[in-house]
């Protein structure tokens, strides 16, 4: 059998982050680094696709394409321009959309924090600073309190081993420092800041008369492989990436454990700060040093990663057997800006899943519309949704069209499956390929 059910407890959504989807503020870290030079393609997320604006007709397309749950975030730069200065007109902008959204029956899930910082809190040290703790908290409690009657599912930070090791020990994301020490001292504020986070939102949702309260962290994960199995160097590598990249941070969020080398927050007890296992999964890399390798003659998308199905099992198992909870694949996506095998990875992606044991609640595509991509700016297309940044019109792809058959059918059927199989990947050169730093 080539096609599948999919399981009856699972939603099927799209995610997207603020600064990559809305436009016009300048108020943000990310708008900094592009004003600097550093975006690959010169684009500005000053642009990005106007969903600021253009909310109402994006909200349509979620409706159209039969999105069950829709994974977004909100800009914080918008909602406090200043420290301790917040928006009303922002907060009430942010409850219109999340209205629509519940009154078309599609179940909201907010990230607080994606990569994204005011740029007042940046100058500041951001989360190198202590003091970054009891503003983040200052910042999600001003949320929670505005939408916690419509809003029950949070998660508290996107991708924090992302976040740090891009912008504090390989420097090309912002602040683009290199300090294996300025990681540490990242990684252990933010572990206070989800930890605290974590009670801070459950407390304000029941005190007023809410129950329902599901809080957790999306936690990027890939296949750490050594390049040649049985040389030690490589499965020395191999084991610290995975370790120092995945295994300590996430502990320390989940858990409030911080293992070597992070040093424990003061006033943080052991206990269990998550309602749900997030995980983002894209691709497996070989190792052999620290970086970003990639095997050869293998299929790959339009930024070189590997498509490595089997990998998004092999991390929502290694993580549920760590932690025995709901799992969330809070993002999941490809590269495929001519849209010639996404159909094909969504498949096959959710086909190992739903045909595993594990309680599967959530699945996020990655993402809704094509946006701006962090460092490749708008060059890289991972949407659903084509979009001409010209004239910001918006067209659903077949791909998207796929997925919305998917949900109408709760599967796939085996004429789909055939259908989506043709589609072919890209095979990249016989030769390992290194493609970068960071593992994002």
């Amino acid at each position: 059998m080539i096609g599948f059910r999919i399981k009856p407890e699972m939603k099927l959504g799209v995610a997207v982050s603020a600064t990559q989807i809305e436009g016009g503020d300048r108020n943000n870290s990310w708008y900094d680094w592009y004003r600097k030079g550093k975006i690959k393609d010169n684009s500005s997320p000053e642009r990005a696709n106007r969903h600021y604006e253009l909310f109402r007709e994006d909200t349509d397309l979620l409706k159209e394409t039969l999105i069950q749950t829709y994974r977004f975030g909100i800009e914080w730069s918008r909602i406090e321009p200043k420290p301790g200065e917040f928006r009303q007109d922002v907060l009430n902008r942010y409850r219109e959309e999340i209205s629509l959204l519940t009154e078309a029956g599609i179940l909201p899930l907010l990230t607080l924090h994606h990569f994204t910082n005011p740029l007042w809190f940046e100058e500041m040290g951001g989360f190198e600073n202590p003091d970054s703790v009891p503003i983040f908290l200052r910042f999600t409690e001003k949320v929670v309190s505005s939408f916690g009657d419509l809003v029950s599912e949070y998660i508290t930070v996107n991708e924090p081993n992302v976040y740090s090791v891009g912008g504090f020990f390989f420097g090309n994301w912002p602040p683009g420092k290199k300090s294996f020490r300025s990681v540490l001292k990242v990684y252990r504020h933010l572990t206070e800041c989800h930890v605290k986070a974590y009670e801070l939102i459950h407390n304000i949702r029941k005190n007023k008369g809410y129950h329902d309260t599901k809080v957790g962290f999306a936690h990027h994960m890939r296949v750490f492989e050594p390049k040649i199995p049985n040389n030690p160097l490589h499965r020395l590598y191999a084991n610290c990436s995975e370790y120092l990249f995945q295994d300590v941070i996430c502990k320390a969020f989940m858990t409030g454990v911080c293992e070597f080398p992070l040093k424990k927050p003061k006033d943080i007890k052991p206990g269990k700060y998550y309602d749900f296992i997030g995980l983002n999964y894209y691709s497996r890399s070989t190792v052999s040093r620290f970086g970003d390798g990639v095997k050869g003659n293998v299929p790959v998308n339009d930024l070189g990663w590997e498509i490595y199905p089997q990998g998004i099992l092999e991390c929502a198992k290694k993580l549920y057997n760590q932690y025995s909870a709901p799992v969330y694949i809070t993002e999941n996506g490809t590269c495929d800006n001519e849209d010639k095998f996404r159909s094909r990875f969504i498949y096959e992606h959710l086909k190992v899943l739903c045909e595993s044991n594990l309680p599967v609640h959530r699945y996020y595509h990655w993402c809704f519309l094509d946006n701006f991509e962090w460092l490749e700016g708008e060059s890289a297309r991972f949407g659903i949704v084509h979009v001409d940044f010209e004239t910001q019109k918006r067209t659903v792809k077949k791909s998207g069209y796929f997925y919305r058959e998917i949900i109408r059918n709760g599967g796939v059927s085996e004429e789909m499956a055939r259908e989506c199989l043709n589609e072919e990947y890209k095979i990249n050169d016989p030769k390992e390929k290194i493609i970068g730093g960071a593992w994002s």
